[in-house]
């Protein structure tokens, strides 16, 4: 089932010879560091298998927010709104980027307390975030059947389209000098002197000394050939849009059995609230220690299934030769089919919910896979026993409305500047140093 239509970026025909740094993988992630590298006057080369954008920093929900994120990412969110704020009139292109504010409904008590406790985690950041009680929720959702207690509300979030975002800044940043390649898998790694000194691609070899790898679903895939052992598994998050609705909502709502926001083109992108496919694979028995905090605490959302994605990762090739066609090759974009009973679950839920959306239309669904870490939180970080080789991947589905703050923070780890904030929270070491790993309060 083909994903959502993306702005199409054409990629550079020359290979250069040699550059500073190379980026694997085109979505929201690599574009932002390759973006910040080359305004920092760093020669750049960003390496796509695919398309720019084309897999899941297309494929989310499209939300930029800070409300409700695991606490260890809101720092790096604060900067990234900041980005997000002026990132249209820097890049003279439009990203859609709207500030409309995202509501967490809260149907309990419980809920109500639990957000509330959450709130606390902006605390000096001197950005406006507040409980609603029901009456206030009735006043702003005016058409609404819910029956809650309250919600939380974040005037700052907003949202963007992801089929704009990431090729808009992917333009940009060749603007800057980067050169931007499409359709070029990076093979592998070369190395002199156990550091860094070039990346081998489909296309013949780029001299450089430092990689960043942002390949999204396929970076553990990527790190495990060379030997790094990088704990990351894939969710699959089904999504549906409609056709352009008049009088629906302006602000984003997440709710336990639906999650909606509106679009550029005045549809709306909706997905169930907390419900995804998580396939069985080799990988979930590879990583089945560092998981298990995870599954234990989130299995209500999480819904296990065997079959044949199991043998199609089964057959993958784990090691291969660089004169040789990759497993990046054979699929240039990861494009899954979505469970459609799930989409239109959350869908019906809606309409219930909201009457308006029952003139609504559905235009499209979609799947996409989503990078998840242990403990939900990305690894934006260099490999200690790998000079030169830098990882940015494992969003966990938080990762488009971060994605600019963490191209920041990428950028100055791999220059060597102090970095925007701390990264000690995002460091791939903390998965074998025996740090113990959990998820906090948030998503």
């Amino acid at each position: 089932m083909p994903g959502p239509t993306v702005v199409p970026v054409q990629g550079d025909a020359a290979l250069p010879r040699k550059v500073d740094v190379v980026v694997i993988g085109g979505g929201i992630i690599g574009v932002s560091t390759a973006l910040e590298l080359a305004e920092r006057g760093v020669s750049v080369a960003l390496c796509e298998k695919g398309g720019i954008g084309q897999e899941q920093s297309s494929r989310n929900w499209g939300w930029v927010r800070i409300s409700m994120r695991d606490p260890r990412e809101v720092p790096l969110m604060a900067e990234a709104l900041r980005i997000w704020e002026t990132l249209d009139a820097r890049i003279g292109r439009d990203t859609g980027y709207t500030r409309a504010g995202i509501v967490f409904s809260c149907a309990t008590d419980k809920d109500f307390e639990a957000q509330d406790r959450w709130r606390q985690n902006l605390d000096g950041y001197q950005i406006e975030t507040r409980m609603m009680d029901a009456k206030e929720f009735r006043t702003l959702f005016p058409g609404s059947r819910m029956t809650v207690r309250g919600g939380l509300l974040t005037p700052i979030d907003g949202r963007a389209e992801p089929q704009k975002a990431a090729p808009a800044i992917a333009e940009f940043a060749r603007e800057k000098g980067a050169v931007i390649l499409t359709q070029c898998a990076v093979r592998g790694i070369e190395t002199a002197g156990g550091r860094v000194c070039g990346v081998v691609t489909e296309r013949g070899s780029i001299a450089c000394s430092a990689v960043v790898l942002a390949g999204g679903a396929w970076s553990s895939l990527f790190a495990g050939s060379l030997g790094i052992r990088l704990p990351q598994l894939k969710v699959l998050n089904s999504v549906l849009r409609t056709k352009p609705l008049a009088g629906g909502p302006e602000e984003a709502m997440w709710a336990n059995d639906f999650a909606f926001r509106k679009r550029q083109d005045g549809g709306y992108t909706i997905a169930s609230g907390h419900e995804n496919i998580v396939d069985i694979v080799p990988d979930s028995f590879r990583y089945a220690l560092n998981f298990l905090p995870a599954l234990k605490s989130e299995w209500r959302s999480l819904r296990l299934r065997l079959g044949k994605r199991f043998l199609e990762e089964a057959r993958l090739q784990r090691r291969w030769a660089m004169d040789r066609p990759s497993p990046f090759e054979a699929t240039r974009v990861l494009d899954p089919m979505p469970d459609l009973a799930l989409a239109n679950g959350a869908f019906k839920h809606l309409q219930a919910a909201f009457p308006i959306f029952e003139k609504a239309e559905i235009a499209q669904h979609w799947g996409g896979m989503i990078d998840v870490t242990p403990d939900a939180v990305p690894v934006i970080s260099t490999v200690d026993a790998f000079p030169g080789f830098h990882i940015a991947t494992g969003f966990s589905g938080h990762g488009f409305g971060i994605g600019p703050g963490a191209g920041r923070l990428m950028a100055d780890l791999v220059t060597a500047r102090p970095p925007v904030v701390d990264p000690a929270p995002f460091r791939l070491s903390r998965f074998s140093d025996g740090s113990r790993i959990e998820l906090i309060t948030g998503f």
